[in-house]
């Protein structure tokens, strides 16, 4: 708290943009102090990611058809960007759950109350949540690996691209980290936030080509997972790590889905940005 004040000093004159991007910092590393010290919330973020991998990979594969083959194998490498991705969208609900929780404690009133950027907390608070989830993505990434997930399966690719991907992942997180910090701050309780920042992400993710080739779904719900966000994300996950299972179709976002997940994420992202400060502003305990 005491940093924050430092930070930005009354009567103070800044630079805005130096001074937001401080206090944001500051904010950040308030969090992540406080993650290392509830070790079980990276733990569980963890392990449910993990889950999903095993089971899907085990229980699934060989019984899903990926372009002419139901092979146990390629479904591996198909799986693996969909699991990715919805995994940075999940911690969604970490983030709902962590501002309903300061809300519900009166420690939003109180960063309110100081001189610092309004945007400062929901920033802070949005770094903190792609660190973790950064921390995620990398031992899911191990865990494919030991499983038998290979980048390079149906196309060459290089560490740029593979890099590249992972970038694509980050950035869709940290885009729907935001999301979850407007529901956090229009609910009541930290458990509201929960339910609130999951339950919309299961049709968002499983009408996809997250799980299955969506070239076989029926046209009207194929439409809808083409022009889906999270399936731009995807489609250009497989393509960057050379995986096979991508898309063939004539939407433009599965044409260009590098392209596509880009501007979906930094649209999502001044959209929910945008009106989560303003909510913000007006929020009371």
């Amino acid at each position: 708290m005491s940093a924050a004040t430092e930070a930005t000093p009354a009567g103070t004159s800044t630079n805005p943009v130096g001074a937001s991007i401080r206090d944001s910092l500051v904010i950040a590393r308030r969090n992540l102090i406080r993650m290392t010290r509830i070790p079980e919330m990276v733990l569980f973020g963890v392990i449910q990611p993990v889950m999903f991998v095993v089971l899907f990979t085990y229980v699934f594969g060989g019984s899903l058809q990926i372009g002419n083959t139901t092979d146990a194998g390629v479904y591996k490498d198909f799986l693996m960007a969909g699991i990715f991705a919805q995994t940075v969208t999940f911690a969604t609900a970490g983030s709902a759950a962590g501002i309903a929780d300061d809300m519900q404690k009166g420690l939003v009133d109180r960063f309110r109350s100081l001189p610092m950027a309004r945007g400062a907390v929901l920033t802070g608070r949005t770094v903190a949540d792609l660190v973790q989830t950064a921390i995620t993505l990398l031992v899911l990434a191990i865990v494919a690996l030991i499983v038998g997930w290979r980048t390079g399966s149906a196309e060459p690719t290089n560490a740029g691209q593979i890099l590249g991907g992972f970038g694509l992942l980050l950035l869709l997180g940290y885009a729907f980290t935001w999301i979850g910090a407007l529901i956090g701050l229009s609910v009541r309780t930290p458990e509201a936030a929960t339910s609130g920042g999951i339950i919309w992400l299961f049709p968002v993710t499983f009408v996809s080509n997250a799980f299955v080739d969506s070239s076989q779904m029926t046209p009207w719900l194929r439409h809808i997972a083409e022009w889906n966000p999270f399936s731009a994300t995807v489609q250009a996950c497989r393509e960057l790590f050379g995986n096979p299972g991508v898309v063939q179709s004539d939407a433009w976002p599965m044409q260009h889905p590098v392209w596509a997940s880009v501007m979906w994420s930094v649209l999502i992202i001044v959209v929910f940005r945008t009106l989560a400060v303003r909510k913000f502003r007006s929020a009371a305990s």
